[in-house]
């Protein structure tokens, strides 16, 4: 952990810098995502960890291809068209 405190400025345009040393502790890169909050009068920034949702999609299609079933476009309609009809139905009543 890094223990001794880092100043940075803001920029005319609004934005800071990250100093260098923090960035490499957190493994920050270029592109980053961060959500900024404010905690009584403290600024937060927390970087944002969002999955690889291609990466994560390509597991399922491995996963799938495994079991040797097969999965057509129309089986995934249909299904997409069943869980709506039962949520439709729950939310009447």
């Amino acid at each position: 952990m890094l223990e001794d405190p880092e100043i940075t400025t803001m920029s005319e345009k609004g934005q800071v810098v990250i100093p260098q040393g923090l960035r490499k502790y957190l493994g920050i890169k270029p592109k980053t995502r961060f959500v900024v909050f404010v905690i009584n009068n403290d600024i937060v920034m927390r970087k944002l960890d969002i999955p690889d949702v291609k990466k994560e999609w390509n597991n399922i299609l491995q996963s799938i291809d495994k079991t040797g079933l097969k999965l057509e476009e129309n089986d995934v309609a249909t299904e997409i068209k069943a869980y709506r009809k039962t949520k439709h139905k729950k939310a009447r009543g």
